[in-house]
């Protein structure tokens, strides 16, 4: 059984976060691999067994190592200066130079130490303010103390991960945004979701994070095969995977006019899978754990033999016979692998199918590059009245179209389009202040809430029902008016 909570430690092949200052990366934990990290190079062999959210430091050699606690001495008054003015900034304040720092470094002094060498060899430190002197230990700390905090993978140290380091993979979803779809697509455990996501598998993880394991998904993707390189990153349990469906977008019209069928699929996956996840820019390894989470090892193309070849090659020998039996079996081998696969994916498909046209999705999570209302039109068909949607666009353009076509569709309330606002605040004594970088947009959210739609009206015979509808007096004035 899987550790959770706070004291799970840290296992050889999990997927881990690193973590140092408001920088993340996700990696696999493995013996003697070599990992970068922020310019700092170590290895992760001596973090097993310790408990996520450990803070280590890089020793030589590149061993991690606890980092014990020190207490920052502070009950001696510090001398400071009252402002900035006399100071010049010739690069000449500092006596310690490049070589000394490396041989300190050589030595296998730790950072601490060289920090303190370094305020002790600054002519200008004690004239520099209170807040200045604090910036300017902040930064040589962050210079010279390798210090990494691993943590465990979630969907909010994700998705800041994956927003500061590669927006475009995921349509520069924002993490607060996301954290608003879950919320007004009501994401529970025992849920019945429809999601379309073209955000690495990301949105799906956050989804499956927040039903725990319980509840069916059906992930509807483009192309070959859905991605899941984020997903993979959350390092889900096995069950999680069990009640995990996919259904290709190619054959929702097919399946909602009945004339769906198993027999032309569309190409193999694996192929596209993987060229989709070398463009992820993953390392092998995760590639690796990704395919053992969808629990299909790519297969080397079957030899081909070439006939044309066979008649050049007339004096065939005993050897060559042989090669050749064992390259038949060898292909009928692949053939029968093959074919076991082929099934296996139509009856995958055929399950996702089912659930499908049940047409009773407890809700609906649209985040994609695709264009919101062709999406929505179609996959809306399969969710129960009186459920909510959810539909994020990078843009607010396309979203004000969606708005429109589902008003003039009928069939659901409460549309709201929205934006959230996130600002981060620095938040110190005496100096408080918004960060200066501000994030510029996190994207746009259009929800609503489904009802039953009447089939059979028209979008005339509405407006008809309108007129009829109105005040007596309204109507006869709207006809005096002159034309």
């Amino acid at each position: 059984a899987m550790e959770e909570g706070p004291s799970a430690r840290i296992r050889e092949g999990d997927c881990a976060v690193l973590k140092r200052d408001e920088v993340f990366k996700a990696v696999s934990v493995l013996r003697r691999r070599k990992i970068i990290f922020e310019k700092q190079w170590f290895y992760l062999d001596n973090a097993i067994g310790h408990i996520y959210g450990t803070t280590f430091e890089v020793t030589n050699g590149g061993n991690l190592q606890p980092k014990q606690e020190v207490e920052e001495t502070s009950t001696e008054t510090k001398e400071a200066g009252t402002d900035n003015r006399n100071i010049v900034d010739d690069g000449k304040s500092q006596k310690l130079t490049h070589d000394d720092i490396k041989a300190l470094k050589d030595k296998g002094i730790k950072g601490q130490e060289i920090v303190q060498q370094l305020i002790e060899n600054s002519t200008t430190f004690r004239d520099k303010t209170e807040f200045a002197q604090d910036k300017y230990i902040k930064k040589k700390k962050k210079k010279y103390e390798a210090v990494i905090t691993i943590v465990k993978p979630s969907t909010r140290i994700l998705s800041t991960m994956y927003y500061a380091r590669e927006p475009g993979k995921i349509n520069h979803l924002r993490y607060d945004t996301l954290a608003q779809m879950l919320t007004l697509g009501n994401i529970h455990a025992g849920n019945k979701m429809i999601v379309m996501e073209t955000c690495a598998g990301l949105v799906l993880g956050a989804v499956m994070e927040r039903m725990g394991g319980y509840g069916s998904i059906i992930q509807m993707y483009p192309g070959g095969g859905p991605v899941r390189a984020a997903t993979s990153c959350f390092g889900f349990p096995k069950p999680f995977f069990d009640n995990l469906h996919e259904f290709p977008l190619s054959k929702v019209q097919s399946l909602l006019s009945g004339t769906f069928t198993t027999e032309i699929l569309p190409a193999d996956p694996e192929e596209n899978a993987l060229v989709e996840e070398e463009s992820n820019g993953l390392s092998e390894e995760k590639q690796t754990s990704l395919q053992e989470t969808e629990e299909e090892p790519a297969t080397e193309a079957p030899m081909e033999i070439n006939p044309t070849e066979e008649q050049d090659m007339m004096d065939i020998n005993a050897e060559d016979v042989e090669f050749k039996g064992n390259k038949e079996k060898e292909n009928k081998e692949n053939v029968r692998e093959k074919q076991m696969k082929q099934w296996e994916r139509r009856k995958k498909l055929k399950e996702a199918a089912a659930l499908l046209r049940e047409k009773n999705a407890d809700g609906l999570i649209v985040a994609s590059k695709f264009h919101p209302t062709p999406l929505l039109l179609s996959l809306l068909e399969f969710v129960a009245p009186s459920r909510p949607f959810v539909v994020y666009c990078q843009y607010k353009e396309p979203l004000l179209e969606c708005y429109t076509k589902l008003r003039e569709r009928g069939g659901v309330i409460n549309l709201k389009l929205s934006e959230t606002w996130l600002r981060n605040y620095q938040v110190l004594p005496d100096r408080s202040h918004p960060k200066l970088t501000m994030s510029g947009g996190g994207g746009y959210l259009l929800s609503g809430i489904t009802v039953i739609l009447e089939k059979g009206k028209s979008d005339s015979s509405s407006s008809e029902a309108l007129k009829m509808e109105e005040p007596s007096s309204k109507r006869c004035k709207l006809q005096d008016l002159p034309c």
